[in-house]
């Protein structure tokens, strides 16, 4: 059974995957990273369903990667694992066949930042806010952003990492609807049901072509 997440769902055609470590701010660590990639799977294998909620459980909606396993990483198994785990992680949520859509409840920094961005919708709460602080000691994912925001914006943002608050991501088009955080989840369900009303064979068709005009190919991580 999976410990980092949960899954809520599916319900009228939608299922929602909450991030569940809030005492580590839903940190990506490998274990969590591989529970989502594997209930993506999963869910990918559904006839019924048609969208995924992506959310996270307490304040946070995810901190990044967990950089303690970073810090881990001098031994070159730990290494292995934790890029091979990155690598399948991103590929599965950006490739994912069916719509995805972030339900932004907090704070979405570094890696929590790209997982938003890998969605193809977001909603955000009024406390949400987006960064890149892994700026000062890392390479930055940039190609996400850069499709939805555009190169003038994805470079200011991931050059200087400075943080973008929830009404700021709505003028620039980075959500798409902002509400207070007790209405988010509802917020969330009034955009799956606008998405869901489409047959499933149109989404996936849909979604397969938002992929290859956007020309997002993931090797390794850092090449986004």
């Amino acid at each position: 059974m999976p410990r980092w997440i949960r899954i809520e769902g599916p319900v009228d055609a939608v299922a929602t995957l909450v991030l569940a470590r809030p005492e580590k701010r839903n940190a990506l660590s490998i274990a969590l990273r591989d529970e989502i990639s594997d209930a993506l799977d999963a869910l990918a294998r559904d006839p019924a369903l048609k969208l995924v909620i992506v959310t996270g459980e307490g304040e946070s909606f995810c901190a990044g990667f967990d950089l303690k396993e970073f810090e881990a990483a001098i031994d070159p198994e730990i290494a292995r694992r934790l890029w091979a785990s990155s690598d399948r992680y991103h590929r599965t949520v950006l490739e994912f066949p069916l719509p995805t859509l972030a339900a932004v409840n907090g704070p979405a920094l570094a890696g929590g930042f790209d997982l938003a961005v890998l969605c193809d919708l977001r909603v955000a709460a009024r406390t949400a806010w987006f960064a890149h602080p892994e700026i000062a000691f890392g390479d930055v994912v940039y190609g996400p952003l850069r499709e939805l925001v555009g190169g003038a914006v994805a470079r200011e943002l991931c050059l200087t990492g400075r943080r973008v608050d929830a009404e700021e991501a709505l003028r620039i088009h980075l959500v798409s609807a902002v509400v207070e955080p007790e209405r988010l989840r509802e917020e969330a369900r009034r955009f799956a049901a606008q998405v869901t009303r489409a047959p499933r064979e149109v989404l996936l068709r849909t979604k397969a072509k938002l992929l290859r005009r956007a020309g997002l190919r993931v090797g390794e991580t850092l090449d986004l």
